[in-house]
């Protein structure tokens, strides 16, 4: 690989608080500031696999802002021109957990990148969450994709659906469809299909992004279990491992973080674009990003799994 896979997306503050099941990583159950963001932790996840990543963000050099560096330079990330302004207040977002565990968000940030550009070779550009809704920064990056759609790189996307920020199903939706006519593989939760298309199935939704002409895998997370993956020719289903729950914050991070490197050690991103993705591979890659996923929910906050950690766990 002769350059890093490019991520481009939102890098903040997790504000954690805690529930008499699941604590903060001090153990202490009081609220923590802990690095985060959608596309910080998609980031980590690849670095942590072993991937060259290479991320654009947006945030200051505030108390905050030197958290989250320490965190992507600790784990290997490399940071895109610009993305550490020391004029730009770091955004933050207040993650409350549920009896189970399960993470709800209320966010304070701006949204506003810095120039987007694409190295030769690189394999892949994810995008997703709140960076593709929220301008002006959606716009940016819809007309950055425009702009390399006939280049050999392939596009993932994760619309991760944000109520607080985009209250309006049907034009969430609308935006989610914009940014799937520009991307090969398209990931959502069954919690997203709820939010974005309430009562349509979920291969229903696969199937309707399935007629972009470019979108050529959708996969569909199914939180304990497991998830679906649907292609041109194949679907897939995968049972996720029974594991004991601390909470659920990044977990679907971490498992695109997994499925972005599952497809890279298969040759199916580049030029490819999944071209030639089969059930095997499509079934081999789903369970590996499930099993990354479950290893992040025994832990506090978005902590996603390394190769050897995932290896040791699940084996080869």
């Amino acid at each position: 690989m002769s350059a890093p896979v490019l991520v481009i997306g939102e890098a903040l503050v997790d504000i954690v608080g805690s529930t008499a099941k699941a604590t903060t990583r001090n153990g202490n159950g009081k609220a923590k500031a802990i690095p985060g963001g959608f596309a910080a932790n998609v980031a980590v996840g690849l670095a942590r696999m072993g991937v060259p990543t290479e991320l654009v963000a947006r945030f200051g050099t505030d108390q905050y802002g030197d958290l989250l560096g320490a965190h992507l330079f600790g784990n290997g990330v490399q940071l895109a021109p610009g993305s550490v302004d020391p004029g730009f207040r770091t955004s933050t977002a207040t993650a409350t957990l549920d009896a189970e565990g399960v993470a709800s968000y209320q966010f304070d940030m701006t949204w506003d990148p810095p120039a987007l550009s694409l190295r030769r070779g690189c394999p892949a550009i994810h995008t997703g969450s709140i960076a593709t809704m929220l301008e002006p920064g959606a716009t940016a990056i819809h007309r950055f994709l425009e702009s390399v759609v006939d280049q050999p790189v392939t596009v993932t996307f994760d619309p991760n659906a944000r109520p607080a920020i985009t209250p309006d199903p049907v034009a969430a939706w609308a935006a989610v469809r914009k940014f799937a006519a520009l991307s090969d593989l398209v990931k959502l939760s069954d919690e997203d299909c709820a939010f974005f298309r309430p009562g349509v199935s979920l291969d229903d939704i696969a199937t309707e992004l399935l007629t972009e002409k470019r979108t050529q895998c959708v996969v569909i997370t199914r939180g304990g279990e497991g998830a679906i993956g649907v292609g041109r020719d194949v679907r897939v289903e995968v049972k996720a491992p029974s594991i004991e729950v601390v909470d659920t914050v990044g977990a679907g991070d971490s498992l695109m973080a997994a499925l972005i490197t599952g497809l890279l050690q298969r040759d199916l991103l580049g030029e490819r674009r999944l071209a030639g993705l089969t059930s095997e591979d499509l079934r081999d890659v789903v369970d590996y990003a499930v099993k990354a996923a479950a290893i992040t929910c025994t832990r506090h906050g978005a902590d996603p799994p390394t190769a050897a950690e995932h290896t040791a766990r699940w084996g080869a």
